[in-house]
């Protein structure tokens, strides 16, 4: 991003995240947001938001419902950036299991969504994330600094493996509550937290305009 340019970008509403707050957030941190699930639109930003609140099956059927597989597919293979949160980070891995039942996920990540297993749950509350070096996301972001969370289900384990030395391997953040998980990934255009950056205060703000800074 250059001075001179404010980025689009898309926050995609399908009916399951808290869209107001992520676009005034975006806002905040730099962007000129559209709320929508209109398919060309989301093509076309320069930045798409997937949020995501609620059952990973029910969100992945409101995806659906709205191209919003297609969406992610097409820009990802063109290179176009993605931020995911929350339950629109999980939606990511292959599947969501909840109470026993198993639901496909998109894909763009191997492995599973299950429920955390810890002595409180949902985890919601303020946690430091351990992030790789080199990361962009976290970014000018000092290591102790809190991000917040509310969730009952997680991915436990990082299954991606990059062989070709070619191509950059994924630099993954990790949290943890009862047990490690995956608190954020950055892979390519395909960036995604499990927390909540717009509601993370100054530190998710930092952290999003990490994001738009790279549209």
């Amino acid at each position: 991003m250059t001075a001179s340019r404010t980025p689009d970008v898309v926050v995609f509403d399908y009916g399951f995240g808290n869209v107001r707050s992520a676009q005034r957030a975006l806002e905040r941190a730099g962007a000129r947001v559209e709320i929508t699930g209109d398919y060309d639109a989301a093509m076309k930003a320069d930045g798409l938001l997937v949020p995501g609140v609620g059952a990973f099956a029910a969100c992945m059927r409101g995806l659906r419902a709205a191209r919003g597989d297609w969406v992610v597919e097409r820009r990802l293979s063109g290179g176009r950036p993605v931020l995911g949160i929350c339950v629109g980070m999980q939606v990511l891995f292959d599947e969501g299991i909840e109470q026993g039942e198993r639901a496909e996920g998109l894909a763009e990540w191997p492995g599973a969504v299950d429920r955390l297993r810890a002595e409180t749950v949902p985890h919601m509350g303020w946690n430091t994330v351990e992030r790789p070096e080199g990361s962009r996301l976290f970014a000018g972001i000092p290591d102790d600094e809190r991000f917040y969370f509310v969730h009952s289900y997680a991915a436990h384990s990082w299954q991606l493996e990059v062989t070709n030395p070619r191509i950059a391997a994924p630099l993954v953040s990790w949290t943890t509550h009862g047990e490690p998980f995956v608190a954020a990934v950055e892979n390519g255009p395909l960036w995604a937290t499990q927390f909540h950056p717009e509601k993370s205060g100054d530190a998710g703000a930092r952290l999003l305009t990490n994001w738009i800074e790279t549209l």
